[in-house]
């Protein structure tokens, strides 16, 4: 059942304050459990995981790994179709900040759902719950002794007649920026570099990096060339804002072979 916005927020303001009482507990998990630090990406579709059956349909997260070292993992919970709203409603936030030791990261990547006018389910304001959404995603992380990050969306394939490629997100990155500024979160701009790179690409080149196929013409998610793309943006990110080290990123300049990609099989486990 759905909490509703005011819900969630306040369902998720008690899970932060009562992971807040257990940090020197959570302090002792973390050499117990000899993990590496991890990165978890809360987010949607444009970030989740595929499977067999999506391909060659990629998310930036499948690729992400390729530009960390291995001792920074990927732990990727984002999930087709879902807003922060959504996300929050459905208790995603629940098994990660279960999961989150002190030293990891929770990347937050959210907007192209809430925008999502018509649909009550998924929709927020953006200067509104969106905004209280992301606060929370950060209030929680830090609960944890984790580092939250925000990142603004990843941006579509939207050319005028002149070729000039265009922003679809309305006031969502700008709502983003300003959670981050807030929160005193690291910001990641991925909507401003993806249109950047979108630009330098053109209206043509950008066909192969998104879900053109012979039967459709996606102009939200990527093929594995785009998906390998944006995960460097936000590796490069990472490592700008100082959330990553130098020694935990890779290959951030070099060809990443597209045959890297795999899809595992749809199974009971899948999203």
């Amino acid at each position: 059942m759905s909490l509703g916005r005011r819900g969630a927020v306040a369902a998720g303001a008690g899970l932060a304050l009562a992971l807040a009482a257990r940090p020197a507990a959570a302090r002792a998990e973390a050499p117990a459990s000899r993990r590496p630090r991890t990165v978890f990406v809360a987010g949607d579709s444009t970030a989740a995981q595929k499977y067999a059956d999506a391909a060659p349909e990629t998310g930036w997260g499948m690729a992400l790994p390729f530009f960390l070292h291995r001792g920074v993992a990927v732990a990727n919970h984002a999930v087709n179709g879902r807003s922060t709203k959504s996300f929050l409603d459905e208790g995603r936030l629940e098994p990660i900040a279960a999961a989150l030791r002190p030293g990891d990261v929770l990347l937050v990547q959210f907007g192209h759902n809430d925008a999502k006018t018509a649909d009550p389910a998924r929709h927020t304001a953006p200067r509104g719950a969106y905004q209280d959404n992301l606060r929370l995603f950060a209030e929680t992380a830090r609960a944890r002794g984790a580092l939250p990050v925000i990142a603004t969306s990843v941006e579509r394939r939207r050319f005028d007649a002149a070729g000039n490629a265009q922003r679809t997100l309305g006031d969502y990155p700008a709502a983003a920026r300003e959670a981050a500024a807030l929160s005193g979160v690291p910001l990641l701009d991925v909507e401003a570099l993806s249109l950047a790179l979108w630009q330098r690409l053109g209206p043509e080149a950008t066909k192969t990096y998104f879900n053109w196929t012979a039967t459709e013409q996606d102009n939200t998610h990527f093929n594995p060339p785009g998906a390998i793309e944006v995960a460097r943006l936000v590796a490069r990110e990472l490592l700008r804002t100082r959330v990553l080290a130098p020694r935990e990123t890779r290959r951030l300049d070099d060809d990443v072979p597209t045959d890297r990609i795999t899809w595992p099989p749809a199974g009971p486990s899948a999203p």
